[in-house]
């Protein structure tokens, strides 16, 4: 008996809820009015996409993801935050006057990649 298409596996289930959990997560990081909460999120974007590169049996690129980017990089980012004394609470210079502008530039982008994807394949 030969597996369904329709039916995916445990391993593509939990890839998916790592997918959905890592742009859910890096949409809350660009959205968020607190920069600590951002650089947070940012933590659980970057060890969503750790955990897709340990299903992809890409073990190293796991655990250098881990190391640098979460372990180092989050790490500086927040030290840097509270060494420049930054506010702690909602700011409204975080928010851009061009989202228009942003969300057509996100549009195009994703279009063209989309586009590059299905040409590729």
């Amino acid at each position: 008996m030969t597996p369904s298409l329709l039916s995916p596996s445990a391993v593509e289930i939990v890839f998916l809820l790592l997918g959905l959990t890592t742009v859910a997560s890096a949409l809350l990081v660009v959205t968020t009015r607190q920069i600590v909460h951002a650089a947070l999120w940012l933590v659980v974007t970057l060890g969503a996409v750790a955990g897709c590169f340990l299903l992809l049996t890409a073990e190293f690129v796991a655990w250098m993801q881990v190391l640098i980017y979460v372990g180092a990089v989050v790490v500086l980012l927040l030290f840097g935050l509270m060494l420049a004394r930054a506010r702690i609470g909602p700011s409204d210079d975080l928010t851009g006057t061009h989202r228009a502008l942003a969300l057509v530039v996100a549009l195009a982008a994703t279009t063209v990649l989309v586009v590059l994807l299905v040409d590729g394949f």
